[in-house]
């Protein structure tokens, strides 16, 4: 959906019609009028049109990450392609998920409302010339600058790695998709701005097919290489699954003005906006950075672990965070209405139910990390020392969700409202500075704990000192009454995980073991949950269980 500027509230422009996207043969995608308010309707089911692509991308995802174990284990190749996957790592982050949407969609936003009042021209066409050439020179300049210091970039990222050269080959692969990201985050915050949820959100479902048959078909002859190919076959898929809607919706005109075929003039973007955005995105990413740089001096496949158990403890959080895509741009609406309470409310709804969906999953997690490492990964070159040390780190990654989840909805109420802020980027600063020293003083005794551990404390870090901003620079949400409601959850996950471990451990069948603990989890926490009365537990529930319903329809039928 758009965020549409409260200059357009009273323009007496007629409402456009409803029409409808087509989503397999017997459901559909409300489209929502670009000129009114989203009713909740269209809401939920664009939250789970997004939802359901989204855990069909992590589910791919997953399969991505056990193909490159089985095909080359948790060692010095693999090793090699994660330096070359920082890459790919930062640029989804500034270009796809936080940067680029939060000074795009306000300014597509805009130039729909222009269209919409009559301005003369196009003015979302005027907005697309005058910022995509910029923008596509920009993202090919950067990622040729990366494939030309390569070599440098490897020996910053990761000094001490035992094959470099593979590593450089790899990430000149990786670096091609500045572009092809740039690309693809453009033509999602454009569709978004329209909004048109089911193409964006697929981008993830093509990236990692790309890699996943990459990996297969060339892994024989490139070895690891295949998998740095395959990063840059899947960038360009995604820019291909969206460009079909975005150039429809580019051909659509406004109705004639009484300027007649005057051409609009380009509006300009908020630069400070963008600044303080990616700012706040690069350094929550840089923390990839560090636990690499530090991870890079311990024994080989020390990497590898770190990805691995990061990538499967981030999938609670990654469910967390699919209903903030839809809400974000509400927030945002309600804001430049000038009405705080309804964006306090929205806010703090968001709150509740992503932190019952992530401690949920935390609890699940924490209680069943060595069965979920060995149902996934171990076999062929994954051995069974990588599951224990990948599942201990997942653990100890683990205690950090809630404050990733927290950091996520938080910052999105910062930039809602379209102005610059630094408040963010400085709370990310520090959380980094808390990461780097705790990192440096247990990498030496702990390893990669100590780094999981480090990166735990720096993101809640960051998320506390967030929460206790909020107020004139943000949504001026009750910290005391949040923090309140916080501590229900956060309570039942405890007792669950404690519970789930006992109950998880006995069966000597890894998947019988994942099912009885999952399932212990999941009914302590319900029962505790009911009995705290938290209020975002029973959305949460209602959200994953209606989200598992529709994608194993998806899947089995």
């Amino acid at each position: 959906m758009t965020v549409t500027p409260s200059s357009s509230k009273a323009s007496g422009v007629p409402a456009p019609r409803v029409d409808c996207e087509p989503v397999g043969a017997d459901r559909a995608v409300p489209r929502a009028p670009e000129g009114a308010p989203p009713s909740r309707g269209f809401l939920a089911r664009a939250a789970l049109v997004t939802a359901v692509l989204s855990v069909l991308g992590s589910l791919l995802g997953l399969v991505r990450d056990q193909s490159l174990a089985r095909l080359f284990g948790a060692g010095r190749d693999t090793d090699a392609f994660l330096v070359a996957w920082t890459i790919p790592e930062f640029a989804a982050t500034l270009l796809i998920e936080d940067g680029l949407a939060f000074a795009l969609i306000p300014a597509f936003s805009l130039a729909l409302a222009r269209r919409a009042q009559g301005a003369p021209g196009d003015p979302v066409r005027a907005l697309v010339a005058g910022t995509l050439p910029k923008l596509a020179l920009a993202f090919t300049a950067v990622g040729a600058l990366l494939i030309g210091g390569a070599p440098q970039l490897v020996e910053v990222l990761a000094p001490g790695l035992r094959d470099p050269g593979l590593a450089v080959d790899c990430t000149r692969l990786t670096a091609t998709c500045v572009l092809t990201f740039g690309l693809a985050g453009y033509c999602s915050a454009a569709l978004r701005a329209h909004r048109r949820f089911l193409a964006p959100a697929a981008i993830y479902v093509a990236y990692n097919a790309g890699i996943i048959t990459a990996m297969f078909a060339l892994g024989g002859h490139w070895g690891v290489r295949s998998a740095a190919f395959g990063v840059a076959a899947g960038g360009c898929l995604m820019v291909a699954v969206q460009l079909p809607a975005l150039l429809g919706r580019l051909r659509r005109q406004g109705k004639p003005s009484a300027g007649g075929g005057a051409v609009a003039e380009s509006q300009p973007m908020n630069v400070a906006l963008m600044a303080t955005v990616l700012l706040f995105a690069l350094c929550r990413q840089s923390q990839v950075l560090i636990e690499r740089f530090l991870a890079s001096h311990l024994h080989s496949g020390a990497i590898s672990h770190l990805n691995y158990a990061q990538k499967v403890a981030q999938i609670p959080m990654t469910m967390s965070m699919m209903l903030c895509t839809v809400t974000f741009p509400v927030v945002a609406r309600a804001l430049a209405e000038g009405d705080t309470e309804r964006a306090r409310s929205r806010v703090e709804r968001d709150l509740s139910v992503a932190a019952s969906v992530v401690l949920l999953g935390t609890a699940v997690v924490v209680a069943c990390a060595p069965q979920v490492i060995r149902v996934l990964f171990q076999r062929g070159a994954f051995t069974p020392d990588d599951t224990a040390a990948t599942a201990g780190v997942m653990r100890v990654y683990a205690l950090g969700l809630l404050g990733q989840t927290l950091t996520g909805v938080l910052v999105r109420s910062y930039f809602s409202a379209g102005r610059a802020t630094w408040y963010p980027v400085a709370a990310m600063a520090s959380g980094i500075v808390v990461t780097s020293w705790i990192g440096a003083l247990t990498v030496g005794p702990f390893g990669v704990t100590g780094i999981a551990a480090a990166n735990a404390t720096g993101i809640t870090a960051t998320a506390v000192l967030l929460l206790a901003g909020m107020g004139p620079r943000s949504v001026p949400i009750r910290t005391r009454q949040v923090l309140g409601e916080l501590s229900r959850p956060v309570r039942a996950a405890l007792i669950a995980a404690v519970v789930g471990i006992f109950v998880a451990q006995r069966p000597a069948d890894p998947l019988t073991g994942l099912a009885a603990g999952a399932a212990t989890v999941t009914a302590v926490f319900v029962l505790i949950g009911w009995a705290l009365d938290a209020q975002g537990f029973a959305p949460a529930l209602r959200s994953v269980g209606t989200v598992t319903r529709r994608l194993a329809h998806a899947v089995f039928h």
